[in-house]
């Protein structure tokens, strides 16, 4: 800030700070009303829709998309709309609010359906939409879903221009506007015009941007006086102004409105018209964006609106505005969908840096591993402070447990269901909710998978071709068309038995497996774990520092998991993995222990070394708790009921021994210490 001086001191002064565009004291930056619907995107780049044979799906509608996209730059936005009472209106809520993003007045709608759309990406200009939109629920949102405290506690309130487009939104979105302005808060209009929206196309039309219609015109210019800014396309002011040329059309919405107008002009970026209009739309200072090569514009100009936010809202000057504007609009058309791609402020303050430094590089950012990874770990995720994890992802041992029992290999299905019953009883016996974790395979355990998916376990899943040296994966090497099948939420684990002096020609195929692996998790958005255990042979060194130097081998080549998972350690080998994670990987969600079948009381003596590590966010032991029950239950010694007390106790066992060599250090003072951390890297 420069300073001035003062006339009567004569000292240097700093000046007084310019005053806020917005009302002090909100408990909210802005409340977005309008459309909240399923994107389904066509994962063939290049068919037609019609050709398309799968869809990825993501949250969609335009006001929804900058509402979470605000919210991933750190605003607090809240939306206001409503959804079906169905699965896809859950699943918006729940990716809403895990954003951050307010969703108390996202009101269920139990005689409408969710919207839903159908997007296609043909070629670079050709992005047909199917909007299925019939009396759908957002379009139903009414004013007694909200009431002015509401809207009085935001800075800002925006609509988008569908929300005018029939007699009962436009009832809904004045009513909102009324107590915006009676209470000081600033209003934005994303004028979002498509014409299918507003009944002017055949009704799978949704691809036609524009289209001229004096009716659609005198609607939004009777509202255009509601807006302090004002944001469209240069096809979206031409039908605000009714009138064909840009320059025209702006004059005609200056006529009826003092709103701050912010025009989108595509490679161009943006330019803004504070006051009056001058004769060319060139004479308004244009705010140059990053030129990227195109892969999808549907949902680039959401994301510029909320780049343009997340400044404005913060009284940041028009051009730092524009300047994150743009570079938001230029990240989300390089990538496939819309709100997922919507960047974070790490991503785009790299972008921005890396596109000054060399703009010819940053044409391609989908191809930027760093910006990729950024995307990856920068966005709102669930955090894991601690992890207490029974693991019986065990195969092997599994059948050679049934023969040596005479049990039907049917039978360890059934077993691995009566684990999941026991980590259940313990998780609320011991009120352990957002703790547990459990490693299971899809070989013997799907139906145990099937059962401990979506209760909010951290679920780890085997890759491996079980004993396998060099690494092959269980299902043959094309790993990436396995994991299409997976949950989410399932973590790929995967057990190397790695060694950083192995011979060459081995070391090098172990790390192509790995590498194989860790870009199919990349493409499909599981997170990684990485199970290293170094062989022990004759012709290899064993030194207190060979996992140490596994880790950083790996690293070096480029390979970032997200957990690892290892063997207890000496005190000094953790400190110098806790320095090596903090200064590669800052966004590594840390390690796991392993057992090794070793007796209970031996993992427990080495529970101290690892509890005061910094990354050792806790265990998954599997053979020192399941072995000895799991033979007993299939050689039918023993029933279901005292195989569940029998894991349980050994689990719990481990658990309170882990616990108390934390020193009780869990809860809240591990959030809080994993805050201090993840804000300093």
């Amino acid at each position: 800030m420069a300073l001035t001086t003062d006339p009567t001191t004569g000292r240097s002064v700093e000046p007084a700070p310019e005053p806020s565009r917005f009302a002090a004291g909100r408990e909210r930056d802005i409340i977005c009303l309008g459309r909240l619907a399923v994107d389904l995107y066509a994962q063939q780049v290049g068919a037609r829709l019609e050709d398309v044979t799968s869809f990825a799906k993501y949250l969609g509608g335009s006001s929804a998309n900058i509402a979470f996209g605000c919210a991933r730059l750190g605003l607090k936005s809240a939306m206001l709309t409503r959804v079906g009472n169905d699965h896809m209106g859950r699943f918006l809520t729940e990716t809403l609010a895990k954003e951050g993003c307010d969703v108390s007045h996202t009101r269920i709608d139990r005689d409408r359906l969710t919207a839903l759309v159908l997007l296609g990406l043909e070629d670079r200009d050709t992005f047909p939409l199917v909007f299925y939109r019939e009396n759908c629920a957002d379009m139903a949102v009414d004013e007694a879903d909200f009431d002015e405290a509401f809207i009085a506690s935001s800075k800002a309130l925006l609509i988008t221009g569908t929300h005018f487009s029939t007699e009962q939104v436009n009832r809904t979105s004045r009513r909102a506007l009324e107590y915006a302005r009676r209470n000081t808060v600033r209003t934005v209009l994303d004028i979002d015009y498509r014409p299918v929206l507003w009944g002017l196309t055949g009704k799978a039309d949704g691809e036609t941007r524009f289209v001229a219609n004096e009716s659609v015109t005198a609607h939004l210019q009777r509202i255009l006086p509601l807006f302090d800014l004002v944001i469209g396309t240069e096809e979206e002011f031409r039908i605000a102004g009714g009138k064909h040329a840009l320059i025209d059309a702006l004059a005609m919405v200056r006529a009826v409105t003092s709103a701050t107008l912010v025009v989108k002009r595509g490679p161009l970026g943006c330019s803004i018209v504070e006051g009056a209009v001058p004769a060319s739309i060139d004479d308004a200072p244009i705010h140059g964006g990053v030129e990227v090569e195109v892969l999808n514009v549907l949902g680039a100009g959401d994301a510029f609106a909320s780049g343009f936010l997340s400044g404005w809202l913060r009284d940041r000057p028009l051009e730092d505005c524009a300047r994150a504007a743009n570079a938001s609009g230029a990240l989300v058309v390089s990538r496939h969908g819309c709100a997922p791609a919507m960047p974070t402020p790490a991503e785009l303050d790299y972008f921005l840096n890396a596109a000054a430094a060399d703009p010819q590089r940053m044409r391609r950012p989908d191809k930027d591993t760093t910006l990729a990874r950024l995307h990856r770990v920068t966005p709102a995720r669930k955090q894991w402070d601690e992890v207490l994890g029974f693991a019986f992802d065990h195969r092997n041992q599994f059948f050679e447990l049934a023969q040596q029992t005479g049990a039907s290999e049917s039978r360890i299905e059934t077993l691995k269901g009566l684990f999941v019953e026991a980590v259940a009883q313990t998780e609320a016996a011991l009120g352990l909710q957002g703790r547990i974790g459990v490693l299971i395979d899809d070989r013997y355990g799907q139906d145990a998978l099937n059962a401990a998916t979506g209760r909010g376990w951290w679920i780890g899943r085997p890759v491996e071709l079980p004993g396998s040296a060099p690494l092959e994966f269980d299902h043959g090497r094309s790993i990436g068309t396995s994991l299409i099948s997976w949950p989410q939420e399932h973590v790929v684990k995967c057990l190397v038995y790695y060694h950083p002096d192995d011979p060459i020609e081995q070391r090098l195929e172990q790390e192509a497996q790995l590498r194989a692996l860790y870009d199919a998790t990349q493409a499909s958005g599981h997170e990684l774990l990485l199970e290293v255990i170094p062989p022990k042979r004759a012709d290899l060194p064993s030194e207190p520092d060979t996992v140490f130097r596994a880790l950083k081998r790996l690293y070096n080549i480029g390979i970032y998991p997200e957990w690892w998972k290892l063997a207890p350690l000496e005190a000094a080998q953790w400190q110098a993995i806790d320095a090596l994670i903090a200064e590669r990987d800052p966004y590594c969600r840390g390690v796991v222990l392993l057992g090794l079948s070793a007796p209970a009381e031996q993992l427990i003596e080495g529970f101290g070394a690892a509890a005061a590590s910094r990354s050792c966010k806790g265990f998954t032991v599997g053979r020192t708790i399941h072995h000895e029950p799991s033979r007993a239950w299939l050689a039918g010694e023993i029933g279901d009921a005292e195989l569940i007390a029998n894991v349980r106790k050994t689990f719990e066992t481990l658990i309170a021994a882990w616990r108390k060599a934390k020193g009780g250090r869990t809860g809240t003072q591990a959030a809080a210490h994993h805050g201090v951390r993840q804000e300093a890297a």
